[in-house]
C-alpha cells in the first residue's frame, strides 16, 4: 500500500497529511482519556510494523505488505488500531525507509480509512455486548475482504489524481495480488484469538487486549 516516490506532487501530500492529522487530531481526546487506550495504541503499532516488516514486496506502482489488519483489530480494538497504523508507518519510515516520510499522510490514509469504514460496516459487531458476531474464519474473511477493498481503492485514487500516469493494468495487478492476503490472514487472525482466548483469564490479556470482549463459536 506505499505509494512509490515521485508519482503524487508536494500539494496532495501536504494535503494528505494534513487528512490524517484532521482525523487523528478528532480522535485523540477519546483516547487519552483512557490511558490504556494509549498503550494498546503503542502496541498496535509495534505488531503493525512487525507485520509489514515481515513481508513486502514491490508489485506495480505500490507495494504488497502482510498489514495483519484483522489481528491487531481483534488484539487491541478500533482506536488503538487507527493510531496504530499511523503510528507504525511513523516508526517504519524512521527506522527503516526514511524516504517513506513523503507520503505518510498519503499511506496513512490508505489505512486509517478502510478501517474506519470495516469497522462501521462489520467489524464493531464483533466487540457488541449483545448477540454479537463469532470470531471466526468466515467472518474475518468478510473483514478483511471490506478492508483490503478499501485499501486498494484508496491506492486507486491516489494514482488517479497523480502526476504521474499509471495504467489501469498496473493498479489491477497490484489489486489482484492482495487475494492470497485475504485468504491467508484470517487463518493467521482466527489462530492467533484462540491461542489468546485460552489464557482469556490472564490480567495481563485483560488490560492491554480486547481479547476477553470476543465470542469464538
Amino acid at each position: 500500500m506505499h505509494i512509490q516516490l515521485g508519482i503524487l506532487d508536494a500539494i496532495k501530500t501536504t494535503g494528505a497529511n494534513a487528512g490524517t492529522l484532521a482525523i487523528l487530531a478528532g480522535s485523540a481526546l477519546a483516547l487519552v482519556r483512557k490511558p490504556t487506550l494509549v498503550l494498546k495504541a503503542g502496541l498496535a503499532a509495534i505488531f503493525f510494523s512487525a507485520f509489514m516488516q515481515s513481508f513486502h514486496m514491490s508489485v506495480g506502482p505500490s507495494e504488497l505488505h502482510f498489514i495483519g489488519a484483522s489481528a491487531v483489530y481483534l488484539l487491541f480494538g478500533f482506536l488503538p488500531t487507527l493510531f496504530g497504523f499511523a503510528l507504525g508507518l511513523l516508526l517504519q519510515a524512521l527506522i527503516f525507509e526514511p524516504a517513506d516520510m513523503l507520503h505518510i499522510g498519503v499511506n496513512s490514509l490508505s489505512l486509517i480509512l478502510p478501517l474506519a469504514a470495516a469497522h462501521a460496516l462489520f467489524g464493531k459487531r464483533f466487540f457488541q455486548t449483545k448477540n454479537a458476531t463469532n470470531v471466526v474464519w468466515v467472518n474475518i474473511v468478510k473483514f478483511d475482504a471490506i478492508y483490503y477493498a478499501g485499501v486498494v481503492t484508496m491506492v486507486g485514487f491516489w494514482l488517479w489524481i497523480a502526476s504521474v500516469a499509471t495504467p489501469f493494468h498496473a493498479w489491477a495487478v497490484f489489486a489482484l495480488s492482495y487475494l492470497p492476503v485475504v485468504a491467508i490472514e484470517p487463518l493467521f487472525t482466527f489462530a492467533t484469538i484462540w491461542l489468546l482466548k485460552r489464557h482469556g483469564n490472564s490480567n495481563l490479556l485483560q488490560s492491554f487486549t480486547v481479547v476477553n470482549k470476543l465470542k469464538l463459536a
